[in-house]
């Protein structure tokens, strides 16, 4: 069996990989989003939302490199962000601020991007990298003001990029997505196979 870490806090990744069959080991990562997101954004004002997440992922990834409980695996590290109306839209954090963004989702649509670093890891004094992202449309439904109180109340929408969940409640706030459904999550699968196979890792061989 190949060894995978998962790099991320994220509840929903880690569900996701479970119930796919794969038991990732747990690194958490040592990287400040908000710090490397301001320091993205001063560099290059029009910083597109794709090359943002995959530079958290990768920052992510390579976070844990120096942890030896990783040698010998591979790395993973994810990222995700909502890019609605020319806005890169992250966690909301506040219930303000949340509210007053699915005040805007609402009856709208936006492109929820995950960004993927793969790190090859199985030889420590060699570490190779590679980096994709996948991007899904999402489309919002029209939704009350109570309707939406009483979503930002529970508190899952301010954790998560761009205040929703499709594998929770938030779900039922979700009219349709056109692509990957993992990505809304913010782990596509086919996105891990392919950056396995890259470097040469049978799929199959990370279940359980």
């Amino acid at each position: 069996m190949t060894r995978l870490v998962l790099a991320s806090s994220s509840p929903a990744r880690l569900a996701l990989l479970r119930s796919s069959g794969i038991d990732p080991e747990i690194v958490l990562p040592d990287a400040d989003e908000e710090a490397l997101t301001l320091a993205a954004r001063q560099k290059n004002p029009e910083l597109r939302a794709e090359q943002l997440v995959g530079m958290l992922a990768k920052a992510k990834a390579e976070s844990v490199l120096t942890n030896t409980s990783t040698h010998g695996a591979l790395i993973l590290g994810g990222d995700s962000a909502l890019e609605f109306q020319g806005q890169i839209l992250g966690k909301p954090h506040e219930p303000e601020v949340a509210i007053r963004r699915w005040l805007d989702l609402s009856g709208n649509q936006g492109v929820l991007h995950s960004g993927h670093y793969l790190i090859d890891n199985r030889f420590p004094t060699n570490p190779v990298g590679s980096s994709m992202v996948s991007s899904t449309k999402v489309f919002f439904s029209k939704l009350s003001e109570q309707e939406i109180r009483d979503y930002v109340a529970t508190g899952e929408p301010l954790k998560v990029a761009g205040a929703f969940t499709i594998d929770g409640l938030g779900g039922a706030f979700i009219d349709r997505i056109e692509g990957d459904s993992h990505t809304v999550v913010g782990l596509s699968l086919k996105v891990l196979r392919e950056l396995a196979a890259g470097f040469g890792v049978h799929y199959p061989s990370f279940w359980r």
